[in-house]
């Protein structure tokens, strides 16, 4: 693909992922006022957040075939739309709707958070890196964006928390716009593609490559995802307030918009994957190090190194999806294996961290946890930064 078509569909890839975060995360921010006027329960509040990622992990091997079946166009304009049904659902005044859209979005964010490395996979080959370095930067640019700004908009609007919620359908329906087109067009594709079967890989899973990707998607998102639950936690026991412990979880996402862009352009013409696997592992201990240490008064600096290494670690992730499948049907097979371990294995870390915490009573254990963790995140990192393809037929 090349000149204005693939111009249009970099773009619409971009409007796509800028989507698959702000719906979700958009709740973090509103929780206290949500909890305050719907009465749930603290537990309630925590299968809130939890629901999505177990999405992501559950539905993410239905992915592939609902794209072989559909299409990969058809089914991502499936996906924004579940994501606006969702946010709509969500306006209702009622519990029960609240949790029915957040699990249609997350529904929708899952297949396309599968089906998205194939697209680029398929339509992008030359250029996987700058296209996984745009995908993942846009991936924190809208997590970045939710956090930021919902509950200023919230404010200056005077808006109720169930309206401010729905507003983040309004990019969604932007990206269903100009993604119709591509449902439409008619890819030109080499006769040996044409000929490609359709149906699922098969042994992947027996591919020591594919779980050494698996367990790096898997490492890196309970690390990205267990800190971003309890960080404005950890800075406000230390003393900070929690607007400030609040906009530093913000500051560390737009510091990672950085990290996952430059990370997938640099490899392999500068640094290997796996010194890149390692510089994110470096950044994010050394963040958590500060942390431990001096949580307040450093906060800006812990923040930077956080955010980086973070950013560098979710590009690397899914750019080892793009670049170890030998085609499309490859890519999208090991993305579902890699998000469906995954994101259920990031799912427990928030819960688990909270445990830990309640049984030592401080955030020091928790923190050591997630040093550690670091250590088999590098290990598999270098086993999935090899040069080499997953085999499957």
């Amino acid at each position: 693909m090349a000149g204005r078509r693939a111009r249009y569909v970099g773009i619409g890839v971009v409007l796509l992922a800028l989507n698959l975060r702000p719906a979700l995360v958009a709740v973090s921010p509103l929780v206290g006022t949500i909890r305050a006027e719907s009465g749930m329960s603290a537990a309630a509040t925590s299968l809130l957040t939890a629901l999505p990622l177990l999405c992501f992990g559950l539905l993410s091997p239905v992915a592939p075939r609902l794209g072989r079946r559909l299409g990969m166009e058809r089914s991502l304009l499936g996906t924004m739309a579940l994501i606006c049904a969702g946010t709509a659902l969500r306006l209702l005044d009622s519990v029960v709707a609240l949790f029915a859209g957040t699990l249609v979005i997350g529904a929708g964010i899952a297949v396309a958070n599968v089906l998205l490395p194939g697209l680029i996979k398929r339509d992008f080959p030359a250029r996987a890196g700058l296209m996984t370095g745009l995908y993942s930067m846009s991936l924190f640019g809208g997590a970045a964006l939710a956090a930021g700004v919902t509950v200023p908009v919230q404010q200056a609007a005077g808006l109720d928390w169930r309206t401010t919620l729905a507003c983040w359908g309004g990019p969604a329906i932007l990206a269903v716009l100009c993604w119709l087109p591509q449902v439409g067009a008619r890819t030109r594709m080499p006769a040996a593609a044409a000929r490609e079967p359709a149906h699922p890989v098969r042994g992947l899973w027996r591919d020591p490559l594919a779980w050494q990707v698996t367990g790096y998607m898997g490492l890196q998102s309970l690390s990205y995802y267990a800190a971003a639950a309890w960080l404005p936690t950890m800075l406000a026991d230390a003393g900070m307030t929690a607007g400030d412990a609040g906009w530093m979880l913000s500051f560390s996402s737009l510091l990672g918009i950085a990290g996952s862009f430059l990370a997938p352009v640099i490899v392999g013409r500068r640094l290997s994957a796996g010194v890149l696997a390692t510089l994110g592992a470096v950044l994010c201990a050394a963040g958590f190090l500060g942390v431990l240490v001096a949580p307040v008064g450093g906060g800006y600096v812990w923040m930077v190194l956080l955010g980086l290494g973070q950013g560098t670690a979710i590009s690397l992730a899914l750019l080892f999806i793009v670049q170890r499948a030998p085609d499309a049907r490859h890519a999208a097979q090991l993305s579902s294996m890699a998000q469906c371990f995954g994101y259920v294995l990031a799912a427990s870390g928030p819960a688990v961290l909270g445990a830990v915490h309640d049984a030592s009573g401080s955030w020091t254990v928790p923190l050591v946890v997630l040093l550690a963790l670091l250590l088999p995140q590098i290990a598999v990192g270098w086993g999935a930064a090899r040069p080499r393809q997953v085999r499957g037929g």
